[in-house]
C-alpha cells in the first residue's frame, strides 16, 4: 500500500468515525433507551434544563465517549503507520531490532496489529478494559525502550506522553465505556468498571508489558569507540 493510499484510508476511516460519534450524541436517548420516538433525543447536548448539568447521564456518556474515541483513533493511527506507511512492517521490524526488542519483525507485527485492535475496540466501547489494558502494555514497553533515560518532555523524547496515555487509559479503564458503547448494549459494562476496571488495567497491562520486556527485550551493547568519541 502506497503512502497516498494509506493517508486517504486515515482519512476517511477518521470521517466516519467522528460522523458516528455525532450521530450517537444525536440519538442518545434512542441507544440507550431502545425508544426510536423519543422526542428528548433532538434537544442539544448542552440545551437548558437536565442536559445542562455535568450530572446528566447524556453530557457524562458523551465525555467517555470523546475520550475512548480520542485515544482509540490515535493508537489506531500509529499501528496503521508501522503497518503500511514508511519503511512498513519490515523497517519498523529494523527499529524494534535496533532498540533491543528481537525478533524486530515479530515485535513490530504484534505492535502494530495490538495498537489497531485496540484502537478499534476503544472506539466502539468493547471490551473497554482490556483494550485500555493492552494501551497500557503498550505505552509500558514504548517507556522502557524509548523514553525511561530521556527525561520527562516530549520534545527530547522523554516520557511525558506515553505516561498521560497510560493515565487516561486507567481512567477509561475505571469510568468504563459510558452508555454509548457496545459493551452496554451487551451488559458488560457495569461488570468491568470501578475497582474491577482498576485492576483488569494494571495488572493485565503492567504484566504483560514487563513480562515481554522480560521475556524479549534485548538491549545492544554500548559501542566504546562512540563513547570514547
Amino acid at each position: 500500500m502506497s503512502k497516498r493510499t494509506a493517508d486517504i484510508v486515515i482519512r476517511v476511516l477518521t470521517a466516519v468515525t467522528l460522523v458516528a460519534m455525532a450521530l450517537a450524541v444525536l440519538f442518545y436517548e434512542q441507544l440507550v433507551s431502545g425508544d426510536w420516538f423519543a422526542y428528548s433525543s433532538t434537544q442539544p447536548l448542552f440545551a437548558g434544563g437536565e442536559h445542562s448539568s455535568i450530572d446528566s447521564p447524556r453530557t457524562f456518556d458523551t465525555a467517555l465517549l470523546l475520550l475512548r474515541a480520542a485515544l482509540g483513533m490515535m493508537i489506531f493511527v500509529h499501528g496503521y503507520n508501522k503497518a503500511f506507511r514508511g519503511g512498513k512492517l519490515a523497517g519498523t521490524g529494523r527499529w524494534f531490532e535496533s532498540m533491543g526488542m528481537r525478533p524486530g519483525k515479530v515485535h513490530a507485527t504484534l505492535a502494530a496489529g495490538t495498537e489497531m485492535g485496540v484502537g478499534v475496540l476503544l472506539v466502539l466501547g468493547l471490551l473497554t478494559q482490556l483494550a485500555a489494558a493492552g494501551l497500557i502494555a503498550l505505552m509500558v514497553v514504548a517507556f522502557w525502550t524509548v523514553h525511561r533515560d530521556k527525561g520527562f518532555m516530549i520534545t527530547g523524547e522523554g516520557w511525558e506522553y506515553v505516561a498521560l496515555i497510560a493515565v487516561m487509559s486507567l481512567v477509561t479503564a475505571i469510568s468504563g465505556p459510558g452508555r454509548l458503547s457496545l459493551d452496554y448494549e451487551l451488559e458488560i459494562a457495569h461488570r468491568l468498571d470501578g475497582k474491577t476496571g482498576l485492576g483488569i488495567a494494571l495488572l493485565l497491562g503492567v504484566g504483560a508489558g514487563a513480562a515481554q520486556l522480560l521475556l524479549f527485550f534485548r538491549p545492544p551493547k554500548p559501542d566504546p569507540a562512540a563513547e570514547d568519541a
